[in-house]
């Protein structure tokens, strides 16, 4: 089987608060949902109706079967989601302080069962056929999901269209303030020359480039090998830029926002959308812009990707058009 777009890495279980502007130690009630960002990108390229699978692994435990039950109902295919003995399913708890500040928990020690992945695990065939592989920097913090990464990478050989998303996670390196700042730009460099479009913020093209300036961090991963840069600068908005010249710079769509942890997610799967519809760069990004601030307006990450359809009435909302 063929699939649209085929994510690889995080997944787990995001216990969000059901209260929002009060700490953990006051909430009372939370929501559980399906968690991990490329898990959520195949979630949300599902809703355009994209045929999506995700390579991952869980826990020998209830909320491993939660993850799988959860995919099925997104229509996401769970193939390829694996068992690892190594540790319980990751859990996730956040807090909610609208509207910039949502602080993350991450409950994936001794080891996450998704950096359990080995170069053994993979269907390689699967890897190449499909028309977009999503992979991130998580997945290269630790062994063997790092050797299983670079693997996937080097034999698709940049088939189709492989998306980098540079997703730097300072907490799952084990020395993020010294040597693993440098050992992580060497990793990023070399997944870069086999990937063709990136994707990150100021702070993660910066662990991948050196480079904080956006149009300069986008040069930078150009000149890394990629085709395409996209990098995401908060209240500033977002930057696109193409080796064919096509520069982008959108700013963010107006939104009350809810909680803001699951917009990257969805103007992940969304950015495939518009990739596998052949749209141009600008395209492209004005749609995954409007489906990252439609979720920031929502609760939860899985549960609340849009459809095209909420996608464009947002975007014609933006425009004047209704």
């Amino acid at each position: 089987m063929s699939f649209d777009v085929l994510t690889m890495g995080r997944v787990g279980v995001d216990v969000y608060p059901l209260q929002t502007g009060v700490g953990l130690a006051e909430v009372s009630t939370f929501g559980k949902y399906l968690g991990g960002s490329p898990t959520n990108v195949a979630v949300a390229a599902a809703r355009y109706g994209r045929r999506t699978s995700v390579i991952t692994k869980t826990g020998a435990d209830p909320f491993g079967a939660f993850v799988r039950t959860a995919l099925a109902g997104y229509g996401v295919d769970a193939s390829f989601v694996g068992t690892s003995d190594v540790a319980p399913t990751p859990v996730t708890f956040c807090e909610i302080f609208p509207p910039d500040d949502f602080p993350l928990y991450f409950y994936r020690l001794p080891k996450a069962p998704d950096l359990d992945i080995s170069p053994d695990d993979l269907d390689l065939d699967a890897v190449a056929s499909a028309r977009i592989f999503w992979m991130t920097g998580t997945g290269l913090c630790e062994e063997p999901s790092r050797s299983a990464t670079l693997a996937a990478l080097q034999h698709r050989a940049k088939r189709g269209t492989t998306v980098f998303d540079l997703d730097w996670r300072p907490m799952f390196w084990k020395d993020p303030a010294r040597e693993d700042t440098a050992q992580a730009r060497v990793y990023y460099r070399e997944a870069l020359a086999h990937t063709t479009v990136a994707v990150g913020n100021l702070d993660e093209c910066e662990i991948a480039t050196g480079e904080r300036e956006p149009y300069a961090a986008a040069t930078a991963l150009l000149a890394a090998g990629v085709e395409l840069a996209v990098v995401k600068q908060g209240p500033k908005g977002v930057l696109a830029m193409d080796r064919g010249g096509a520069v982008a710079e959108l700013p963010p769509v107006p939104v009350d926002v809810v909680n803001g942890l699951g917009a990257g997610d969805a103007f992940g799967g969304a950015l495939c959308h518009g990739l596998l519809s052949g749209w141009d760069v600008a395209r492209t990004v004005s749609f995954a812009n409007a489906a990252g601030a439609l979720v920031a307006g929502r609760l939860a990450c899985s549960d609340a990707m849009p459809t095209a359809a909420e996608v464009e009435d947002k975007l014609r909302e933006v425009n004047g058009d209704v």
